[in-house]
């Protein structure tokens, strides 16, 4: 979650504070620069977040695994019955099981893209009202330029601390009204591992 949000961040990302400040300087306009990570760790909303995206995945991953251990059963029911079918009744089989494989990777697939979706709508009213925050501090004090120095791609090594207003803008965000959460929906598979345990059947040599 938190990789979501410091990406949502991204357009404060401080990249090349040297010369942007260095232009600001002599241009005599004023910068400031924030620390995103600690932003995000008080953000208002952030554990409630978090808590509902884990819960949202543990049911994804307990439907999926129904789904998968069907799919063994079926394997190994087959692998049991094998020495005894027809070339006919085999093949027929190994169709019944691609196919279910085939829906199964399907449906895992399509709930790791849903499932990434979900937890953007999640992040997003968070991620609204931080940067909502930062620009009514830049434009209230008249900064030119708000730097992130939490970003991991940030060239820093020291900047004065009286241009850090990571305080203010964590103050401001627990001041202001209750971030508003996007909407639960209803119950659905999504992504988990692959099935485990009964292996694929092997094709069948005499029909070769």
């Amino acid at each position: 979650m938190r990789s979501i949000v410091r990406a949502a961040l991204g357009a404060l990302a401080l990249t090349a504070i040297p010369a942007a400040a260095t232009l600001a300087q002599q241009g005599g306009q004023r910068i400031a620069y924030i620390n995103s990570q600690k932003i995000i760790a008080a953000a208002p909303g952030r554990a409630e977040a978090e808590a509902q995206i884990q819960k949202e995945m543990d049911a994804y991953r307990a439907q999926v695994k129904t789904m998968g251990d069907s799919l063994n059963v079926l394997v190994a029911a087959y692998q049991k019955a094998e020495p005894t079918l027809s070339p006919a009744a085999k093949a027929g089989k190994q169709k019944e099981i691609q196919t279910k494989e085939n829906e199964y990777q399907a449906r895992v697939a399509d709930m790791e893209q849903k499932a990434q979706q979900r937890q953007a709508e999640l992040v997003r009213p968070i991620m609204q009202q931080i940067n909502k925050v930062i620009e009514q501090l830049r434009a209230e004090a008249g900064y030119a330029m708000v730097f992130d120095a939490g970003n991991q791609s940030g060239v820093v090594v020291a900047a004065d601390s009286a241009l850090d207003i990571t305080d203010k803008v964590i103050a401001r965000l627990k001041s202001a009204a209750p971030v508003s959460k996007a909407p639960t929906p209803p119950p659905r598979p999504g992504p988990t591992l692959q099935p485990t345990g009964a292996a694929r059947p092997k094709p069948d040599s005499s029909r070769r």
